[in-house]
């Protein structure tokens, strides 16, 4: 698949994650061959007001390229400047606009997926950030509308690529769907005939078989992964090698899983500080921890852990 000039190898792709897609989780799955990886969101206003948190969340490494880095807000003059600010001191391989996030905190100020109810705004939007970027990717995430009565998908598709958006990824529901009910495959085979760029599906991917069955459904271009790769970044090795038409690898026993957590909680430690990197870690044991004997105690265990020295003690006591 190529986006823009980027050529991205194995088209399986991690989507960006509120919360969630920060450096150390990235690393691992692009460890796990990850074709793409995203940033978490980014608030443009953060972006140009130069907050010391906001430019954390858009830190990376070479190891991660290419990677692409998502920014929402609601103002074309904000968008713009950002994403040229985010180009200039950064230098990612791909900018990603946000119009699929259904917060109410987010869509209530007329950013993420509240663009899709003022299509003049999404392209005054898209146009801004385009133009203050013309050597960078530019890439958008969406949602199929904002409700079931304003399905915007084969409206939306070719105006974006007439502003010069290199790539599409569409989550197929609608904002007030939000995670409720079942993606509609049909919506991204729909975008993909109304287009010539790559189109990135998304939504209900819930196994390495699934990657492939959206392939063959909608012939899209590439598959991200959201939801799927929590406490599993195994999932992407799992996923390229079906794709690559191998034999499935075996899954992690709880040996792998635990050596994994105690990866990743050090890489999280290290990037955020002891405190906040402990507190953000409880949240993926309770992704990692699961499907086996027991796991429910030791999840709980971890969870409500004081400190780092008993999360160790926790995660040596599973191998």
């Amino acid at each position: 698949m190529q986006i823009g000039n980027i050529n991205i190898e194995t088209p399986i792709l991690l989507a960006p994650m509120a919360g969630v897609t920060d450096y150390p989780f990235r690393v691992l799955c692009k460890e796990q061959g990850a074709g793409v990886v995203y940033s978490e969101f980014v608030s443009a206003h953060g972006i140009i007001r130069e907050n010391a948190k906001t430019w954390q969340m858009i830190e990376f490494t070479d190891f991660e390229r290419p990677i692409g880095i998502q920014i929402f807000g609601d103002s074309p003059e904000v968008m713009g400047k950002a994403a040229r600010m985010v180009v200039d001191k950064f230098s990612p391989d791909i900018l990603d606009i946000n119009y699929g996030c259904p917060v109410p905190k987010i869509t209530k100020k007329g950013a993420g997926s509240a663009a899709l109810r003022d299509l003049c705004l999404m392209d005054d939007i898209t146009s801004a950030v385009v133009e203050a970027i013309p050597k960078v990717p530019v890439t958008v995430k969406m949602r199929a509308g904002w409700d079931s009565k304003s399905i915007v998908v084969p409206e939306v598709g070719p105006r974006l690529e007439k502003i010069g958006v290199k790539a599409i990824a569409l989550h197929p529901r609608t904002t007030k769907e939000k995670y409720k009910g079942t993606a509609d495959w049909s919506r991204i085979k729909e975008l993909k005939n109304a287009v010539s760029i790559p189109v990135i599906g998304n939504g209900d991917i819930k196994s390495p078989q699934d990657v492939i069955r959206m392939f063959e459904e909608t012939g899209c271009d590439g598959v991200m992964i959201g939801r799927s790769a929590l406490g599993n970044p195994w999932f992407f090795k799992e996923a390229v090698a079906l794709y690559k038409g191998e034999s499935l690898p075996d899954s992690p026993n709880i040996n792998e899983r635990a050596e994994k957590c105690l990866e990743h909680l050090d890489q999280m430690i290290e990037f955020h500080g002891e405190r906040v990197g402990i507190n953000l870690m409880r949240k993926h044991f309770g992704w990692y921890i699961r499907g086996f004997t027991g796991a429910a105690v030791i999840r709980k265990a971890l969870v409500v852990a004081a400190d780092k020295d008993e999360m160790v003690t926790i995660l040596d006591s599973m191998t």
